[in-house]
C-alpha cells in the first residue's frame, strides 16, 4: 500500500525548489493539487491518496510518476521497458493462405513480446517485426487458419529457405517462394490440396518472413 505520507514529503521537496528559504507545509502541497486544505487533512489521516491530482501534477511538472510512489528511478525505468520489442500488430490486414488476401486498411495497434522471446525466433536485434493473421487452410498443417504470424520485414531473401509473405496483383499471400531458373516464381502451399501460383518476378514484391507464430484456440 502506497504511504500517503511519504508522497507529501516527496511533493514537499519538489514544490521547496521553486520556494527558495521556506518551509514547505501541508497547505502547500494541498494548494499546488487544489485540494481544499481540510480535504487534504482529512485525506492525509485517512491514507487516502488523491491519484488523479497528483498525476496532473506530475504531468505539469514532467515528474516520474513511478519514481513519486514506487522510488523508481527513470534508468531503471529504461532498462525494464527495452527488455520488451515493440511490434506493430495489423489487425485488420490478412495473409491469405488460399485466395489473395486484400491489404487495403493499415490500422495497427502495438503489442509487446519479451526480447529473449524475439531473440529466439530471429536471432537478431535488428528485426522489424510485424504481427498479421492468416485466413485460410493452405499451409496447413504448418500454420492454421485464423493464426496470427510475426514477420520480419528485414528477411526478404527467398534463396533462403522458409515461409514468406508475398505482396502480388491478387492480393496478400503466405507461401514457400521459389524462383524458377526460368524466372517465374512459385508460391508453394504446404498443404498438397493447393498447386503451386506461378506468377512472373514483376507480380511479387516479398514482405518478408514469417519468423514465429501463435496458433488460433
Amino acid at each position: 500500500m502506497i504511504d500517503f505520507r511519504t508522497v507529501i514529503e516527496k511533493l514537499k521537496d519538489i514544490i521547496s525548489e521553486k520556494s527558495i528559504n521556506r518551509k514547505i507545509f501541508d497547505k502547500d502541497v494541498a494548494k499546488e493539487l487544489g485540494i481544499p486544505q481540510t480535504t487534504f487533512a482529512t485525506m492525509k489521516k485517512r491514507n487516502s491518496v488523491p491519484y488523479k491530482e497528483i498525476l496532473e501534477f506530475c504531468a505539469l511538472k514532467k515528474i516520474s510518476v513511478n519514481w513519486l510512489f514506487f522510488d523508481q528511478a527513470v534508468d531503471m525505468l529504461i532498462e525494464e521497458t527495452n527488455k520488451f520489442f515493440q511490434i506493430r500488430y495489423f489487425t485488420d490486414i490478412r495473409a491469405s493462405a488460399g485466395g489473395g488476401a486484400e491489404v487495403s486498411d493499415e490500422n495497427y495497434e502495438m503489442i509487446s513480446l519479451d526480447e529473449k522471446i524475439v531473440h529466439s525466433m530471429v536471432g537478431i536485434n535488428n528485426a522489424q517485426l510485424e504481427a498479421i493473421h492468416i485466413d485460410g487452410e493452405s499451409m496447413e498443417p504448418t500454420l492454421q487458419d485464423g493464426s496470427i504470424v510475426f514477420v520480419d520485414r528485414m528477411q526478404t531473401n527467398i534463396n533462403k529457405d522458409g515461409i514468406f509473405i508475398a505482396s502480388t496483383t491478387a492480393g496478400l499471400f503466405i507461401k514457400r517462394v521459389r524462383q524458377r531458373v526460368d524466372g517465374m516464381v512459385e508460391l508453394i502451399s504446404d498443404n498438397k490440396n493447393y498447386s503451386p501460383e506461378v506468377l512472373s518476378a514483376g507480380e511479387v514484391s516479398i514482405v518478408g518472413k514469417v519468423v514465429g507464430n501463435i496458433e488460433s484456440l
